[in-house]
């Protein structure tokens, strides 16, 4: 009688550890999640990185405050002669000068720390013992990195919101297509902007990401993300190309002029998604088939 109750118990103990084991699981990558953004989020060179990024709008609303009763007014890149009609141009003009380096620059610097860095300071190890899956970290890492992302991405956005309603202050929008929308809906425009450039770098990210399971030395990350952005955009300019343009990496991140046009096409913006999610489900097959079978001695 003794040894068939010890019998149940013992069951009823394994059956509670099977039950409990993936509530374990859940409960490690929530744990390794946070640990994640605060590290993320409270590197002081990301911190640095995006401060200066914050400081563009700044410099470029200034630029155009100063010199905008002069003979340079309305000059410069593509959106800076609408700045000083209406304060919300700046969020665009922001975005568009980030955009080609900058902000590739700063996806390439958190897919370099995500595995190399961890790597290159012998901490990646470590992460291992956490009860979660190389898969589950990876997904961490990633996402980790995909906010701070986001995170310059707002950044930039706000300040220049906040930068242009100071200086210019905001009004109706006249869009590119020259019908006038009210302040509302163009600062509504102005957040698909940003959202749109946001998820335009997540192709990129994913490309970094798979480079940093491949190296120990970040630095190595960060220069071949950045260069394969700069390929991407040479390959675009080349009219002999134009059978890959629309399959290239950067090719539609300059669609969010899209969202300046009366009619929005919905269907070119998906494309454009639609290649990004294409160059992620690549890359990040690619980045988890080699972290999950590497073999990891620092």
């Amino acid at each position: 009688m003794h040894s068939s109750v010890s019998a149940v118990g013992l069951g009823l103990d394994a059956e509670r550890a099977t039950e409990s084991a993936p509530e374990r699981s859940r409960g490690g990558f929530g744990r390794l999640l946070r640990s994640e953004l605060r590290l993320v989020l409270g590197r002081r060179r990301t911190q640095l990185l995006v401060l200066l990024l914050a400081l563009v709008p700044v410099l470029v609303g200034t630029v155009v405050r100063v010199t905008r009763d002069s003979a340079y007014a309305g000059q410069g890149p593509g959106f800076i002669d609408r700045v000083s009609g209406n304060g919300l141009f700046l969020v665009v003009t922001a975005l568009f000068l980030c955009l080609p380096l900058l902000l590739p620059l700063g996806v390439s610097i958190a897919a370099a720390d995500a595995v190399a860095g961890e790597a290159s300071a012998g901490t990646l190890r470590y992460l291992l013992v956490v009860p979660v899956g190389r898969g589950r970290l990876l997904l961490a890492k990633a996402i980790a990195a995909l906010t701070l992302v986001v995170v310059a991405v707002a950044l930039v956005t706000l300040v220049a919101l906040l930068t242009g309603g100071i200086y210019f202050g905001f009004g109706d929008l006249d869009l590119l297509s020259g019908q006038t929308v009210g302040a509302g809906a163009g600062l509504a425009r102005m957040l698909g902007v940003a959202a749109f450039v946001a998820l335009s770098l997540t192709g990129l990210l994913a490309v970094g990401l798979f480079f940093s399971t491949l190296t120990e030395v970040p630095i190595g990350v960060i220069a071949a993300t950045v260069v394969v952005s700069i390929v991407s955009n040479v390959l675009d300019s080349l009219p002999q190309l134009a059978a890959i343009h629309p399959y290239l990496l950067t090719h539609h991140w300059f669609d969010f002029a899209e969202f300046l046009r009366a009619e929005v096409s919905w269907s070119l913006l998906a494309q454009g998604m639609g290649v990004q999610a294409a160059w992620v489900v690549i890359f990040g097959s690619l980045a988890w088939a080699r972290f999950t079978t590497a073999d990891i001695t620092s």
